[in-house]
């Protein structure tokens, strides 16, 4: 199955129907040679917007953070992967989580695309349960501690939303430690 014809798939199911009657595609970045792999929550508002994956403040971070420019990221050598291709919504306390079908139904199709990914960077507690399932340590701050055990293939990592601010301040590692592997790790498969 090719990537176009499981876009429309996902256009044209009813779960998401809403978006395709408001003109929105299903939001990622998928190039099937792509080296590395984001997976992340799902749009927020301003991707939603755009239509662009991480085409916010998150996005900026991420970039940096992974030590590439702006172009690098949106070539075809990184492929992104949200766990939800749309907006969810909001929440009391936030942004709603990504509805659970999208990845259970259509992330396998959509990897199996994806034949030279060399490294998967999870991003926030929905990537790092879904897909490290019970390896997964007993909260997100331990299994991005614990990233290196998840090398070569998975690369665990904190969301890069500036409301993180609190948590990267209490965890001062994260920066000093686990963004520099981060940026090695990504100049070693980009070349």
């Amino acid at each position: 199955m090719s990537i176009s014809s499981i876009v429309e798939k996902i256009k044209s199911d009813e779960r998401n129907v809403e978006y395709t009657e408001r003109g929105i595609p299903p939001i990622f970045q998928l190039n099937e040679g792509a080296k590395i792999l984001i997976i992340g929550q799902a749009p927020g508002r301003k991707v939603e917007e755009s239509q662009i994956p991480f085409d916010d403040k998150s996005g900026e971070k991420l970039i940096t953070w992974m030590g590439i420019d702006r172009e690098t990221f949106y070539s075809d050598k990184i492929a992104i992967l949200p766990m939800d291709f749309y907006y969810p919504g909001k929440g009391k306390t936030g942004d709603l989580p990504p509805r659970k079908f999208i990845a259970e139904e259509y992330h396998r199709d959509l990897l199996a695309e994806l034949g030279d990914v060399q490294m998967t960077i999870l991003i926030g507690k929905y990537a790092m349960a879904y897909y490290l399932k019970g390896d997964m340590k007993c909260n997100l701050t331990e299994t991005v501690r614990c990233f290196a055990e998840y090398l070569p293939n998975y690369f665990p990592i904190v969301h890069p939303s500036p409301l993180n601010f609190r948590w990267q301040a209490k965890n001062p590692w994260f920066m000093e430690e686990v963004v520099p592997a981060l940026e090695r790790r990504v100049a070693d498969i980009l070349g």
